[in-house]
């Protein structure tokens, strides 16, 4: 966390939360979340500035309900989640980096949606995976020792956990079993909360 940021929550530390004003979608990318967009359920104007987003990556946390915010001097302003509170991208020096621009420096974990989609877990930490980078990590997938086809894929996706064999993803000389997970039961599983809001008084 910044040092300023620190100065301005001692300074002023009774400041309201925000709620619904920020977002971040599945490919990583911070939205602005105006009144319009959230009375329609639009995902907001993409934020460009580089300086706004190094800020808000920089002091980017979650509270101890789940619920990831971005402290912004003062105050917190909670964050509407797309998909998961973090999103990897593949890089070709790091393997993977988070869209706060941190490496991926370890994967103990991967797990894939009913709908394809790929996760990487990290501790408590988990980020989808970019879909623009999906393809080039489904060729890492491997079943009985050789590539997963399109075919076996969808077939594991939707067999019976008995009726499948496993496939795994290789990674720094490792092969990570992938789980299956339901796109519903991600942010549950996790432990984290896609669309913060106040308690209701």
């Amino acid at each position: 966390m910044d040092d300023i940021v620190k100065q301005a929550m001692a300074k002023w530390p009774n400041v309201p939360h925000c709620y619904g004003w920020l977002g971040l979608d599945a490919r990583g990318l911070w939205r602005m979340r105006d009144e319009a967009a959230q009375a329609r359920q639009l995902a907001g104007d993409r934020i460009n500035h580089a300086a706004l987003l190094g800020f808000i990556n920089r002091n980017y946390l979650h509270d101890e309900q789940g619920r990831w915010y971005f402290q912004n001097g003062p105050q917190r302003v909670y964050i509407d989640l797309d998909a998961t509170p973090f999103v990897a991208r593949t890089d070709p020096a790091l393997g993977f980096v988070l869209h706060t621009g941190a490496p991926l420096t370890s994967i103990e974990a991967v797990w894939m949606t009913d709908d394809g989609q790929l996760l990487l877990q990290n501790g408590d930490s988990v980020a989808l995976l970019d879909d623009r980078d999906l393809a080039q990590c489904i060729a890492d997938l491997r079943l009985d020792g050789a590539a997963v086809t399109d075919e076996q894929l969808m077939e594991w996706l939707a067999a019976a956990p008995a009726q499948a064999g496993t496939p795994s993803f290789s990674y720094q000389g490792r092969a990570l079993p992938v789980q299956r997970i339901a796109r519903d039961a991600i942010a549950a599983h996790f432990g984290f909360v896609q669309r913060p809001r106040p308690a209701e008084s």
